[in-house]
Order: structure tokens, then sequence, then C-alpha cells
């Protein structure tokens, strides 16, 4: 739980269409709000493959040091949903300077292309593997890279209609995921072997088709 000495920066209770004014999205999302919550799924079938799948950025860019939390709940899987945080472009560009290849969702073009990043990826349910075994990770990018990873207690989609209150806190080089005010990992970043410690930037949501889930009272701590 966020001290009351660190400082709220950001508020969306992510309710109405209009909360997500300004966000930009990479890729075909369908947008809903029922019940004012933020729903979200996929435009297109999930047959196209990575073709289907989306990311979605705040528009704001964020201090290197912050906590990030909102409400998660999932609907239908399969699929898998992702948070994204320090996200910039290559070579201290902005992550939309028009210089940088082109993005539509397609996973390659976030962890091979021009943007550096970490990608917090939970409620894993996408491929057979991870609905056997079920896992947050956290990678680093550019790369493909697995830094940590731990056991993911979400329940699946048909099992309950609850919320959950997911957690990532990133203070100097230390990152650190929660579920309920569970831990799942936490990782220190070296700066070397993967590069240097990724500063400011910004946030983003990913999901992969065909899971449907919903948001809501998304909130970001400056630590």
């Amino acid at each position: 739980m966020s001290s009351k000495s660190e400082t709220v920066i950001y508020e969306n209770p992510l309710a109405s269409a209009s909360d997500l004014d300004g966000f930009i999205c990479e890729g075909q999302p369908i947008f809903s709000f029922p019940q004012g919550v933020w729903r979200l799924e996929n435009g297109m079938g999930a047959e196209a493959g990575q073709a289907a799948n989306y990311v979605i950025w705040c528009p704001e860019i964020f201090p290197a040091d912050l906590e990030v939390s909102w409400d998660f709940r999932p609907i239908r899987e399969p699929g898998l949903a992702m948070f994204w945080f320090g996200a910039t472009g290559r070579d201290g560009k902005d992550l939309f300077d028009p210089s940088l290849a082109p993005r539509a969702g397609q996973y390659r073009q976030y962890f091979d292309g021009d943007i550096n990043s970490y990608h917090a990826s939970y409620f894993r349910r996408k491929q057979e593997e991870e609905r056997n075994f079920h896992t947050c990770n956290l990678r680093k990018s550019k790369g493909f890279h697995l830094v940590a990873s731990g056991g993911d207690p979400l329940p699946d989609a048909d099992q309950n209609q609850l919320w959950y209150r997911i957690r990532v806190r990133k203070q100097d080089a230390n990152i650190s995921f929660f579920i309920n005010e569970l831990m799942c990992y936490q990782w220190q970043d070296d700066g070397k072997e993967f590069g240097p410690v990724l500063g400011e930037g910004r946030i983003g949501f990913r999901q992969m088709a065909p899971l449907i889930a919903e948001y809501r009272n998304l909130v970001v701590w400056a630590l």
C-alpha cells in the first residue's frame, strides 16, 4: 500500500468514453462502458493472430519512480493482459516520434522494434501451457528478456466475477508486482545485462485476443 507521503499525480476512473480522451490506440480494440467500467475486447477475430491484438497508451509521460494501480476483472478467456511502463522511443525519442517504426499491436513491433520499455504480463491464459501453469512475467525491451516471474493467483474468468487490484511499483532499479497486495515477484535491474535502467516514460495496456476484460480506478503515484 502506498504511503501518505507519496504524491498522487494521476487519477482516472475509466468509467466513460470521455475518461479515455487522448488515449492512443495501436491496433483495433473495442471500448465499451457497461455499468460505468472500461471493457476492452478485440475488434478483429482471434484467427487474425497477432494482428488482432492491441496496445492502448495513456497520453501522459510519467516519472521514473512511480507506482501504478488499477482494478482488473476478466470476463472471457482465453487471452492475456499486459501492462507497459517506462516506455520511450529508442535513442531518447518520444514514444510517438514520427521517425519510429509504425506499431499496430503486433508484439514484435514492441519487443523488437524502436522502443524501450518494461512490460508485465498477467492473467496469462492465451496458450495451453499458460492455462496449465499460471504465472505473471516481467520482460525488458528492447529484446525479449524475461527478467522475473512468479505465481499468478487470479482464478479463471468463469470461476467468479470479482475485481482484483493490480499494482506495479518501480523505485530506482527495483520493480515489484502485486495482486491484491500479494507480491508475485520482485526484481532489481542492474542496468548492465539488458541495458540501462529505464527512466520516465509512458504507460499502456495490452490485451491478446480473444480476451474480454474490464478495468477501473487507475491511480499513479510519484515516489
